[in-house]
């Protein structure tokens, strides 16, 4: 397959340099997509489509256009059908002669003159390749393998965000700090409807339930193609779990790039070694890199098909406790960032927004958690914390955290911010504190190189590290 970035450069087989080909007839499927939405997305896509089939009858496009319509017929009917002898996708192959057609219609073939073919016969619920739309533990189980590392802290934020937003891939990827950072800082204020965020009535000493406002806009795919899908603005949100984790992550990257994030500073940023470090906070997270985060979360997670996991099943999963939530249809369709059939999308009210986070908190993205489950985390908490060797009195401050709230997520928060204020593990009296923290094999390196040193294996692949004064 052609690479599309090839298909960007002016020398390319197209003669394409942005929305301007050397080509007419390539110029005149360009004017016609920039008459429609615009989108660079679909820009590069038809381009793609195109190109392949020309490559194919080896031919310049405007020496395509000069041929009758039979003839073109009769070339595009036997390259669809040598095509689905040599791949596995029926829409991809008929995807690639649809582009072509509108190709052809652009330069005048239609009406009288228009070219028609017969396109591969889809069943219904065709697939080409496996799917698997992880349930709520799985996907738990998903985020809680992603580890400690900056690295592991931003995978799980973003597996969250995926899931309690529905946002597609390029969305969530789009998505600046300063889109988030107004409601981050003022989350505290958000008051909740006296359930969590399972739909359980609240403890009155837990925090309350957040939902944090995700807007989606035009302006996003300045950042990455195809960021806001059909240029349909609308606004999600992400829920408890979600921003508890959002707010480790970025408070982790604070530190490690020593500073505060600017508002156009990517919210997930790119960690990727050919990118000079100083860059890296300011840089994209990439559409691949974020698909092979969620197959190894999925893999490290035990699930049996984790390889049928994709971003996209993440958004199918969000849909899913929407509908399991008994959401009005129509609110599922603004929350999903679809158009609202018929004639209700005019009428349906975009600025409700407190209302709507009023309904979006009642959604149960974790119905299988129960008391005797967070329990048992809480448990698993306290041993991990006295297993790091952490001191009476800092022992005593986690047990009180682990007992004001009702969620062990809501806990770790505050243990967290415990640390902040000086109350990290292995103190020496003096008020200068030391941190320890447990990373793997792969992990240990990175962290080596930042200054922290090894206090003792904890399990085979597993270390306990610290740094600070006794270090």
């Amino acid at each position: 397959m052609l690479p599309l970035i090839a298909l960007k450069a002016p020398d390319g087989r197209l003669k394409v340099d942005g929305w301007v080909s050397k080509y007419p007839s390539v110029q005149l499927l360009l004017d016609h997509l920039k008459r429609k939405t615009r989108s660079e997305t679909s820009r590069v896509k038809f381009l793609h489509d195109v190109d392949k089939f020309l490559q194919f009858v080896k031919m310049e496009p405007d020496q395509l256009v000069s041929l009758e319509p039979a003839e073109i017929e009769k070339l595009l009917q036997r390259f669809v059908d040598e095509m689905n002898d040599g791949v596995k996708s029926l829409r991809y192959v008929n995807g690639i002669a649809g582009d072509v057609i509108t190709f052809l219609q652009c330069n005048g073939f239609k009406n009288g003159r228009s070219v028609e073919i017969e396109k591969l016969h889809i069943p219904a619920r065709y697939r080409s390749k496996g799917e698997h739309i992880p349930q709520p533990a799985e996907i738990e189980a998903m985020a809680a393998s992603c580890g400690s590392t900056l690295n592991g802290l931003r995978d799980k934020a973003m597996i969250l965000c995926s899931y309690t937003s529905g946002l597609r891939n390029s969305t969530l990827r789009a998505l600046r700090y300063g889109d988030v950072q107004s409601e981050l800082e003022n989350s505290s204020n958000n008051k909740g409807n006296g359930k969590d965020g399972n739909g359980a009535d609240r403890d009155s000493s837990a925090a309350d339930p957040v939902a944090v406002l995700v807007p989606v806009y035009a302006r996003m795919k300045q950042y990455v193609a195809g960021a806001c899908k059909g240029n349909i603005p609308y606004f999600t949100f992400f829920n408890n779990e979600a921003v508890s984790s959002l707010r480790t992550y970025l408070d982790e990257r604070k530190r490690v790039y020593g500073g505060a994030l600017d508002g156009k500073d990517p919210l997930f940023h790119s960690e990727v070694p050919r990118i000079p470090k100083p860059q890296r906070t300011h840089t994209t997270v990439g559409k691949d890199h974020f698909e092979r985060i969620t197959k190894k979360a999925a893999r490290h997670a035990g699930i049996a098909k984790w390889s049928d996991v994709y971003v996209h099943t993440l958004r199918k999963a969000f849909e899913s406790a929407l509908r399991n939530s008994n959401l009005d249809p129509d609110d599922r369709e603004f929350l999903m960032g679809h158009i609202l059939q018929g004639s209700k999308d005019p009428y349906y009210d975009k600025t409700r927004v407190e209302e709507m986070r009023k309904k979006y908190l009642t959604v149960k993205f974790f119905p299988h958690k129960s008391p005797q489950t967070e329990d048992l985390r809480k448990k698993q908490i306290l041993d991990t914390v006295k297993l790091l060797g952490f001191g009476e009195d800092k022992i005593k401050r986690v047990e009180e955290a682990l007992a004001k709230y009702k969620t062990a997520d809501e806990a770790i928060s505050e243990i967290r911010k415990l640390s902040v204020n000086g109350y990290n593990s292995g103190g020496n009296g003096n008020g200068v504190v030391s941190k320890h923290k447990v990373v793997t094999e792969d992990e240990l390196l990175q962290h080596l190189d930042e200054g922290w040193s090894i206090v003792r294996e904890l399990t085979p692949g597993k270390i306990i590290i610290g740094r600070g004064a006794d270090f």
